[in-house]
């Protein structure tokens, strides 16, 4: 089997990062005790909610910030550079903390078990693409995110094997019916799960990525028989929400912002799938539909188009599945 070597993943990711990020240093009192906080420029309202999340356990909604800015503080989407503010700024916070239920700032957002309702297809805009992988906080959410990362292997990656990045929740199982008990487990996977991961499994690693949280994750997984079963395949790793971070965008001209699972993590810890492996079998290939970027070595696969915004030529988007319709739908 051939290969080709190619420069390393962090190395190439860094080339993006040409500019070297500001910084502004900034103070804030709250309770009676005070606190450091470092922004960068390109950080949104957001981000900074999030870090006065992690340090006070106060949720954004009782965030109250005074002097900061002249009137309101922007929207979420808001940059930081804009507020026009230079460190050594103090401030104030005001706010009741809530419980430890929320501390995780991946939680700023609700992310249910829902079908898709508001995609955005950044495969479509070339454009939308570039933003977001040039934008500086991606970039650096990205190295942040990798820094904190632990993949806990169950099955080691195997040499010359490609990966495929699966999603859970309506890409391979219809979670409402499975969740309430409404379905048996085995009705609620999509039809052919199995035979599928079992036939491209000679070829590829598999990898499971889900929206939601390990708890939640582990247990779908069991539930479908797809880790502690004997089926012909294994999955090699599996990732939960706390992996993703938000980015920002426009969606019909007003601003939008979601999550994403960026692969880069995956490649920075993982640098041998930024080697391409000429494989002998070119079905399993057409089968996917894989479209591989270079040298990355992966396809993910996912019903929301925007989880993949951020690596748009590895992303391939799939119906979402609903066993509740499947008999009407043959949704598949």
């Amino acid at each position: 089997m051939a290969t080709t070597a190619v420069t390393s993943p962090l190395e190439t990711y860094d080339d993006l990062n040409t500019a070297e990020e500001t910084w502004i240093h900034l103070s804030f009192s709250w309770a009676g005790r005070t606190f450091n906080l470092d922004l960068a420029e390109s950080d949104r309202v957001y981000d900074m909610k999030a870090a006065l999340l992690s340090l006070t356990n106060v949720p954004p909604e009782r965030q109250k910030i005074l002097g900061l800015v002249k009137g309101r503080l922007p929207p979420d989407e808001g940059r930081i550079s804009d507020l026009k503010i230079t460190s050594g700024k103090n401030f104030i916070l005001v706010g009741t903390p809530t419980g430890d239920e929320i501390k995780d700032p991946s939680q700023l957002e609700s992310l249910p078990d829902v079908v898709n309702d508001l995609d955005v297809d950044i495969t479509e805009n070339p454009q939308a693409a570039a933003r977001y992988k040039n934008d500086p906080r991606n970039v650096r959410k990205i190295r942040e995110a990798t820094s904190n990362l632990q993949i806990d292997l169950i099955n080691p990656l195997r040499e010359g094997k490609r990966l495929l990045v699966l999603d859970l929740d309506y890409t391979i199982l219809d979670t409402k019916p499975l969740t309430s008990g409404s379905l048996p487990p085995a009705e609620c996977a999509r039809p052919g799960l199995h035979e599928f991961l079992e036939a491209i499994y000679p070829y590829y690693d598999i990898c499971i990525w889900s929206q939601t949280t390990w708890v939640w994750l582990e247990a779908k997984l069991v539930e479908l028989g797809m880790i502690g079963s004997t089926r012909a395949y294994e999955i090699s790793f599996v990732l939960d929400k706390t992996c993703m971070f938000t980015v920002f965008t426009e969606r019909n001209g007003k601003p939008y912002s979601h999550h994403v699972k960026p692969l880069q993590l995956i490649w920075n810890k993982f640098p041998q799938l930024y080697v391409f492996f000429y494989a002998a079998n070119y079905e399993m290939i057409d089968m996917l539909h894989l479209r591989c970027s270079g040298a990355k070595n992966t396809i993910h696969v996912d019903d929301l188009s925007r989880n993949f915004a951020l690596n748009p030529e590895e992303g391939l988007k799939i119906h979402a599945f609903q066993a509740r319709t499947y008999g009407a739908s043959s949704s598949r």
